[in-house]
């Protein structure tokens, strides 16, 4: 087939069956799925599609007793939906979006609104919950507590910081009209969220603060994950009639860890984590107390785990570089873990080795960087290197497994992540000296990278490739800018590279947290400094690239893609091939088919070969 398709099963050992085939949807696979949100009881799925895997959604529901869908729920302005259901499953609260066309692009975010929707009923009677901010740089969410009594209002400011605000839905509280003053375009935008959150009935848990926070109610109290005094993340309690910050309590102060994700199971306290760029599992009871360390199969990715307050078993997913997707079992009251379920693949994965090295970047700073490669290779300076980074938006580059590298990896290639600045792997503090005014860490962070695989004999510059994609796009694009003689080959996917107007296009205003913005005078010359299509230069001698670009993108306009391309092959004076290849029906994430993904990777990797002249190729 080549779409993924989505199933169900009635209890842990029912039957599987269909729940979205999304190959049946269109004759073109032009329609994707996007996500599924079943609610508690599991009779009823919303679930989004989208038009090219683009990040444009429509939510419609599924009723999983008539395996039909409803004709009256379906909800445009769903690219943020992420539904959030009450106990009985009779309604659920979503990020709203007008449509594509009626407000300009980059503004639209500062449009959506919170809603509720009650099932069986037009969408457009949902009533207004929270409305729209008026700021771009901004993104509302809801989240509800299992057991529906309380609604939390998320304010987030890019990735840097977060509000949050409460709302008891069992209280006697009805929204009040607006203070004659209080329009949108006379009040700033915090006051402005503000002066409606009072009025609906909300309460400040969290605002004003440059940190971020998630909560999670639960027997009277309210569990807080934040990095407020604590860049590396902890664990506080609140009591909901005396919200006040002053009277929060630490139960699980900040360690040498990185906290990712609290979640309540079983009664207890399950931690998700990093320590040294690879995922820990703790299970702590109520008031903190660590009750056990969970064993993992290998260094390597938890990226979700799933339960109930009231069940005894949590169920996890895993992978790592050389482990494919498993998902396991975790008895919370035992720390237990048994393999559920996993995807057996006709690889053999122990040939490969994988190590942790540190290097030091330009201003001292040690980074870490996971290096895999066959047992047998020699460094002896002439293997053939890809260097993959990322380096922002707090997101944190884990060892995962990528079917995809294995192909290099067969053909003696050595593949390299280095946990750049920016990213979240090392906390708050981490993500904060590679972003804003302090980008150009990053891009030393990875160029000190290439050099450190080159003095420790893994490679030289004519067998060392770099590749990127997203925020990662723009990363190999300074790279190749400010250092063209370190690499041979560039493979730069959807990226960001007019860092002066990237802003004005698809998702650009709600990155002007995490980048700046050439609209103030100082930021501009940051900005100027460093962006990729302004640093090209007539006669320099730059690698070989292939600009990866999508024809649906609607987070990262393509425009950056077909702008530097062009710049490179103006202003190239070596003989190496600029290229652009533009993957049909994709969205900022690829395509969901997979012949196309195929068709996509064979070209990356065949590009590869040919430029770093692997095996004759």
């Amino acid at each position: 087939r080549e779409k993924a398709v989505a199933y169900w099963r009635e209890g842990e050992h029912g039957e599987e069956r269909v729940l979205i085939d999304p190959n049946t949807l269109s004759d073109d696979g032009s329609v994707s799925l996007g996500g599924t949100f079943p609610s508690h009881d599991g009779r009823l799925v919303a679930y989004t599609l989208k038009a090219n895997n683009a990040d444009e959604a429509t939510l419609y529901l599924r009723d999983l007793d008539r395996g039909e869908d409803s004709a009256i729920d379906v909800i445009s302005g769903a690219k943020y939906a992420y539904p959030t259901w009450e106990p009985g499953g009779r309604a659920f609260y979503y990020t709203w979006l007008p449509a594509s066309g009626d407000v300009p692009v980059a503004d639209r975010p500062g449009y959506s609104e919170i809603r509720r929707h009650v099932v069986g009923t037009p969408p457009a009677t949902d009533a207004q919950v929270f409305p729209r901010t008026g700021s771009a740089r901004t993104f509302l969410w809801p989240s509800l507590s299992r057991d529906g009594r309380w609604l939390f209002l998320y304010v987030q400011h890019g990735w840097n910081s977060s509000d949050v605000w409460f709302r008891d839905l069992q209280a006697d509280v009805s929204p009040t009209d607006l203070p004659a003053a209080a329009r949108i375009d006379d009040l700033d935008t915090a006051r402005w969220i503000a002066t409606n959150a009072r009025a609906r009935g909300f309460r400040a848990l969290a605002v004003g603060v440059d940190a971020n926070y998630s909560v999670e109610a639960h027997g009277g109290r309210f569990y807080i994950l934040t990095n407020d005094g604590a860049p590396r993340y902890r664990v506080m309690v609140a009591d909901p009639a005396a919200p006040e910050r002053a009277a929060w309590k630490e139960i699980i102060p900040e360690s040498d860890e990185t906290i990712e994700a609290v979640d309540i199971i079983g009664g207890r306290l399950v931690l998700r984590g990093l320590r040294a760029a690879a995922s820990v599992l703790r299970v702590h009871d109520l008031d903190g107390a660590r009750l056990h360390d969970v064993a993992l199969p290998d260094v390597g990715t938890v990226d979700v785990v799933h339960g109930e307050p009231d069940a005894p078993t949590a169920y996890l997913s895993f992978s790592s570089y050389t482990t494919p997707p498993e998902v396991h079992s975790l008895d919370v009251a035992s720390g237990e873990t048994a393999l559920w379920s996993r995807v057996d693949l006709p690889i053999d994965t122990s040939r490969f080795k994988v190590t942790l090295e540190h290097y030091r970047s330009h201003d001292g700073t040690r980074v870490s960087m996971f290096i895999v490669h066959r047992k047998d290779i020699a460094l002896n300076g002439d293997n053939p290197t890809l260097l993959y980074g990322y380096g922002g938006f707090n997101v944190s580059m884990t060892p995962s497994y990528a079917s995809s590298i294995l192909i290099w990896l067969e053909r003696g290639g050595v593949y390299a992540l280095p946990h750049l600045r920016g990213g979240g792997e090392y906390g708050e503090a981490w993500h904060y000296s590679g972003r804003g005014p302090h980008k150009q860490n990053v891009f030393d962070d990875f160029i000190a990278a290439a050099e450190h695989l080159i003095a420790r004999g893994y490679t030289r510059p004519e067998r060392l490739a770099i590749r990127g994609g997203s925020n990662g796009g723009l990363l190999v694009g300074a790279a190749m800018t400010q250092r063209p003689d370190l690499f041979r080959a560039v493979i730069c996917a959807v990226p960001l590279l007019d860092m002066v107007r990237y802003h004005l296009f698809g998702s650009g205003e709600t990155w002007v947290p995490e980048y700046g913005s050439a609209d103030d005078a100082e930021q501009l010359a940051t900005l100027l400094a460093y962006s990729p299509y302004h640093r090209v230069k007539r006669g320099q001698r730059y690698p070989a690239l292939l600009m990866m670009a999508a024809d649906s993108d609607d987070r990262v306009d393509p425009l950056h893609a077909r702008k530097f391309t062009a710049a490179i092959q103006w202003a190239s004076a070596s003989d190496r091939p600029a290229l652009m290849r533009v993957e049909r029906q994709a969205g900022h994430g690829g395509a969901d088919l997979v012949k196309e993904t195929v068709e996509s990777y064979a070209d990356q990797w065949a590009f590869l070969l040919w430029q770093l002249e692997v095996g004759g190729q």
